[in-house]
């Protein structure tokens, strides 16, 4: 298939990038190579995928409607998964229009591109931050989420909405899948994962916020994807759902699905930092603080309608996958020296 991917520079779609070019598939990425953290990074990903000749990038904002229009005129996708936006709960607080801009604006501008083409599937990359205040345990699809406590988290939830219209109004398939905390190799500096291991590395105290008693439900790169890629074919139709009796997201009234990809499994802060000072080595240095503003003390989804649909949830352990980014940042900082 031709297969568009927004933010092909980042993280999760680089490793995405990847697993579709090795399965054949013609990939169209765009990226705007935003400095929210060293382009450097993305600029080396792209490169990776560039090795590819089925790969074609493309380097601008999805603000930019013209070139996305002139682009969507010379390759129009069949499919498109995006991933590209602002991310962070953080710096949501220092620049908030950016998340307007990238996550509202750009959204809508790609979504234009869809109805006009037609595309077989969009699939939307939303967030666990979604659920804000919920109190029900685990996360469901099904839950209300109608209390985000940050505005990237409505942003992302103003997406889900903003695609819903379009499913209903042009019958446009949607899946929009909400991610619990992906870590692995390549991964952002912003994360903990990444934050803690170069502090570690470099002899550097950790900030372990909330004194350490919040819980994340973690999930392998890899594992991401494969949910990923096993949901692209599971087009939603109304009238069919396909998920367990009373848990599945699909709209009784357009072609639109929210699906959690988690493990379903939340992890203690501290086993976290455990887990990264085994894989080390060598012990952290700790610096307790308090919870910051808007973060949540808990995430922890149902992966029972990923499971129903694909036969699939992720199942890589924390210790494994911890190691393997470990690996590969020892190996990526050599490189950079």
């Amino acid at each position: 298939m031709k297969i568009w991917i927004t933010g092909s520079a980042g993280f999760i779609g680089f490793h995405l990038a990847g697993r579709l070019l090795g399965e054949g598939h013609l990939v169209t990425g765009i990226d705007g190579l935003t400095p929210y953290y060293d382009p450097g990074l993305k600029r080396a990903r792209h490169a990776l995928l560039e090795r590819s000749n089925a790969f074609r990038p493309h380097i601008f904002m999805l603000e930019d409607r013209e070139a996305l229009g002139r682009l969507a005129a010379e390759d129009p996708p069949e499919v498109i998964i995006h991933l590209a936006g602002q991310a962070g709960v953080r710096y949501s607080l220092e620049n908030p229009r950016a998340y307007v801009d990238s996550n509202l604006v750009g959204l809508f501008n790609l979504m234009e591109v869809a109805r006009e083409a037609q595309v077989r599937h969009f699939l939307f990359a939303s967030t666990s931050s979604i659920y804000g205040a919920n109190a029900s345990i685990p996360f469901r699809e099904t839950d209300r989420a109608d209390q985000p406590l940050t505005l990237y988290a409505a942003t992302k939830k103003s997406g889900e909405g903003m695609l819903h219209s379009y499913a209903h109004l042009w019958s446009m398939p949607v899946t929009c899948f909400r991610f619990f905390t992906v870590y692995g190799p390549w991964g952002r500096p912003d994360m903990a994962t990444f934050k803690f291991v170069d502090a570690i590395e470099e002899g550097r105290p950790i900030e372990i916020y909330g004194e350490g008693r919040m819980e994340r439900d973690f999930t392998f790169i890899d594992d991401l994807v494969e949910a990923i890629v096993r949901l692209v074919p599971q087009v939603p139709r109304i009238g069919e759902p396909a998920g367990p009796a009373g848990l599945d997201s699909l709209s009784p009234v357009a072609p639109h699905r929210v699906v959690n990809i988690a493990a379903g499994r939340p992890v203690g802060l501290l086993d976290f930092v455990e887990a990264i000072e085994t894989a080390m080595g060598r012990k952290a240095i700790r610096r307790m603080l308090p919870m910051q503003q808007g973060d949540v003390p808990r995430t922890f989804a149902s992966a029972e309608l990923l499971e129903a649909l694909t036969g699939y949830r992720p199942s890589t352990e924390l210790a494994q996958g911890i190691r393997a980014f470990v690996q590969w940042y020892r190996a990526w900082k050599m490189s950079a020296v």
